[in-house]
């Protein structure tokens, strides 16, 4: 137990802040547990956004969110790409000269 005045003062303020701490980690848990279980586009953006921001305000690392956003865009179903290389003809290859370089003496 705290004694000091400014030590009870501390002990109050982190007791507040571990609430607000697990509060925003279960919040997290749940919505990657949904987001896997249902694979919804609409729950997987509420994941990548509540990992962003518990890594903002470093409840947890910022490779941490990016690998917990990784694994969930594998589950976003695949879209056809608008911007897909059209297929082309590939040209011919062209023949080269023999010529030599002139070299400077």
């Amino acid at each position: 137990m705290p004694v000091t005045k400014t030590a009870k003062r501390a002990l109050r303020s982190s007791t507040r802040k571990q609430a607000f701490n697990k509060k925003t980690l279960a919040s997290l848990e749940v919505a990657i547990r949904r987001a896997k279980k249902s694979k919804t586009t609409e729950n997987i953006k509420k994941a990548f956004s509540l990992a962003d921001r518990a890594a903002k305000k470093k409840f947890i690392h910022k490779n941490k969110a990016a690998r917990i956003k990784s694994r969930l865009s594998t589950l976003l179903p695949k879209q056809k790409s608008s911007t897909s290389k059209a297929k082309t003809k590939k040209k011919p290859k062209t023949i080269r000269s023999s010529k030599k370089k002139a070299t400077k003496k």
